[in-house]
């Protein structure tokens, strides 16, 4: 091949130089290597051989007489290997087809594990929480914290394909943040953790809250109020949950196993077929009565309608009783208030309402299980700008229709429902609020605790260590003492004895003292009876200070007594403690010592609604100390102190108590904090320093 390309080259070079060519030119045709020239220069390959013409008829392709059996052997060799290709190919043909059943059986595998793939990255992307099914008869592994009386227990779930869209309207890395905080929990399952929260409120989550003994469900409600797209996400829930795929709502869904899922939604009147719309919609409803078995999920969506009224009720109502009994779930949705009453005559009937606020005239999209829904047609009509004038002569008619103003009344009650609805909504957030508050407390708490033996074993060493150099300087001074002793010794005569004797025990008794302990007992206080507090009594503890702990438990039979001083309980001999002057015992025995933070979240749980609404403005995080909201001022000068303390009132968050340690020292920078307390704009109230508290300011924060 080499040297077949190597001749058309000088050839075509040939060619080129005599002008027969604009550039040379080395091409195939026919499978045969050869050389471009004009027609006009064909007389420079004598004896070539015309392969093909170009479609002008200007250039020739010509294969030298020196290629032809070059290009011969080229063709020959191109053929065998042509024939050893298709040899091997056979070959291997034949060994994967001998591998049929093992390659069909990975490609199936391969496929469940993409399938998986897709509903796993699928879950992520829309937060998803794994489904359990509760089959009659069968044993299914429950959440400890299930209503085993529902069938379906579905909590916060949304509608699918509306929370699609609404994600894909929303920007990738927040979608990305969204899908980043699901983890698995023990069982495998995805769990939920976090949420867009604030994000998008669409779609608005509903509850399913449907009992066992329930068979039939009539949703009524307002046009527009959610009532086919509540359904729809049940039927959407039960499809996704049997195709193995997660489910767009919180904790752990529950609902049983649906053989089918038969649903008649939507305007089937066709004219291709003579069906109106009541024609249509009895037509499906045939065919599902037909198919319906013990298992089935049955949705219609406004039974019975697009007939007159009264004969709509009684074919919808006869079409309930039926299914009552031939499927293992019914949903409908209706705007007949007598189907809304088959609950108080017969057995497996529940309603369900969707929910309307009378006071934006706007449904709220959330479903209320047990109770019945007012279409509120007239009050939508007139939201929409409808004329007056129809409205008030739509109203006369219902008043006459509805005597004694039932449905006044029953608006008043729907009213006073609602009421107590909201007010028990917001006792279950401040009970909410208080928990989350206590669990931070505990945390905080729990942390400092766990640092506890870090600290005492640092402190362990830091005194070892103090003590170890103490002995050290002590033994190196005890040391140069007997050196010098000895150096005098020597060139002392026997008169100097003694007096080097005494005055080296000098120097070693002085040394030993400074480092002997201080025991400021007198023989007269050894010899006085101990001072016996009473239990809840301040006193002195010496080597204190000028400061005061409480006792907390009576003397015991070891002369020992337990007291606390701040957060710090010791236990002391009774030796070391005094009394307090009268009146000075009066004063601190008075003060009244300030709440502890759990004491403080009890009583707030206790109070009424109106008391949490009405003190909701000022009330503040509980009084206990801890790392996260201290500011400890000891050790800087006055300005640095300034500007930290403003800094940390500025940063901390609103309602919470900052403790600012000043200290005692010189009272500049007490002073300076004090200020600062005083005129800061986001101070509400400060207390100074107790006799429990020493050094340290409890700030209120706005």
């Amino acid at each position: 091949m080499d040297i077949l390309e190597s001749l058309l080259k000088g050839a075509s070079t040939r060619i080129f130089q005599a002008g027969g060519i604009d550039s040379p030119l080395v091409t195939k045709r026919r499978s045969r290597m050869c050389v471009g020239i004009r027609a006009s220069h064909r007389s420079l390959l004598p004896d070539g051989v015309v392969l093909n013409v170009s479609s002008s008829g200007v250039t020739y392709f010509m294969e030298p007489r020196e290629a032809v059996e070059l290009n011969n052997m080229e063709v020959r060799l191109s053929n065998s290997e042509k024939a050893e290709e298709l040899a091997i190919l056979s070959l291997l043909t034949s060994e994967i087809a001998e591998s049929k059943t093992e390659i069909r059986y990975l490609l199936d595998r391969i496929l469940e594990v993409d399938l998986a793939s897709a509903r796993a990255t699928y879950a992520r992307w829309m937060n998803g929480v794994c489904p359990i099914f509760g089959l009659e008869g069968c044993e299914v592994v429950q959440s400890s914290k299930k209503d085993h009386s529902l069938s379906v227990d579905i909590e916060g779930i949304r509608h699918p394909v509306l929370l699609e869209s609404s994600l894909r309207s929303l920007p990738t890395d927040l979608v990305s943040k969204a899908g980043g905080s699901v983890h698995l929990d023990k069982g495998g399952c995805l769990m939920e953790s976090g949420r867009l929260s604030g994000v998008s409120d669409f779609p608005m989550p509903i509850d399913i809250k449907i009992g066992n003994t329930t068979k039939v469900v009539v949703i009524s409600g307002p046009n527009t109020g959610g009532k086919t797209a509540s359904m729809k996400t049940l039927g959407l829930a039960s499809l996704m949950s049997k195709a193995g795929m997660y489910l767009p709502a919180k904790n752990q869904p529950r609902l049983p196993w649906f053989d089918l899922v038969l649903a008649d939604i939507g305007d089937h009147q066709s004219l291709e077929q003579n069906l109106s719309t009541f024609s249509g919609h009895i037509s499906r409803i045939c065919k599902i009565l037909e198919m319906a078995s013990k298992e089935s999920l049955v949705l219609i969506d406004e039974i019975g309608s697009g007939t007159d009224p009264s004969e709509g009720v009684a074919l919808a109502a006869s079409i309930l009783h039926y299914l009552k009994d031939r499927a293992n779930l019914a949903v409908v949705t209706t705007h007949y208030a007598d189907l809304s009453r088959l609950k108080e005559t017969e057995t497996g009937f529940e309603n369900a309402a969707m929910e309307f606020s009378l006071e934006t005239l706007q449904p709220t999209y959330r479903i209320l299980w047990g109770c019945t829904g007012d279409s509120n047609a007239l009050t939508i009509a007139k939201s929409i700008g409808f004329d007056e004038k129809v409205i008030d002569r739509a109203q006369k008619w219902v008043e006459r229709l509805m005597p004694d103003k039932q449905k006044e009344r029953k608006g008043l009650l729907y009213q006073s429902l609602m009421e107590e609805r909201k007010t028990l909504e917001a006792q279950s957030r401040r009970a909410a609020s208080l928990h989350s508050e206590i669990m931070e407390l505990y945390h905080e708490i729990q942390d400092e605790a766990e640092d506890l033996d870090r600290r005492e074993a640092a402190l362990k060493a830091k005194e070892t260590q103090q003590i170890q150099r103490e002995l050290k300087a002590a033994k190196s001074q005890i040391d140069a003492v007997v050196n010098n002793f000895e150096n005098q010794l020597k060139s002392a005569n026997a008169d100097q004895y003694n007096l080097l004797i005494r005055e080296s025990e000098a120097a070693i008794a002085s040394i030993v003292e400074v480092h002997h302990p201080s025991d400021s007992l007198s023989a007269n206080e050894r010899d006085r009876s101990p001072y016996i507090p009473q239990l809840g009594e301040q006193v002195h503890v010496k080597g204190f200070g000028d400061k005061l702990a409480t006792l907390v438990e009576a003397p015991g039979d070891d002369g020992t007594v337990l007291l606390q001083y701040g957060k710090m309980r010791v236990r002391l001999n009774l030796r070391n403690i005094e009394a307090i002057p009268s009146e000075r015992n009066a004063d601190a025995t008075s003060s009244v010592p300030r709440s502890k933070r759990l004491g403080q979240l009890r009583r707030n749980s206790e109070r009424t609604p109106a008391e949490a609404n009405k003190d909701e403005e000022v009330s503040y995080g509980p009084l206990v100390q801890t790392s996260k909201n201290t500011m400890d001022l000891r050790g800087m000068r006055v300005e640095e102190a300034s500007h930290h303390l403003e800094m940390a009132i500025s940063v901390s968050g609103s309602h919470r108590v900052l403790f600012v340690v000043h200290g005692m020292g010189t009272g500049a920078v007490k002073e300076r904090a004090l200020e600062i307390l005083r005129n800061h704009s986001r101070v509400a109230k400060f207390e100074q320093e107790s006799p429990m508290n020493y050094g340290c300011t409890v700030a209120y924060i706005k």
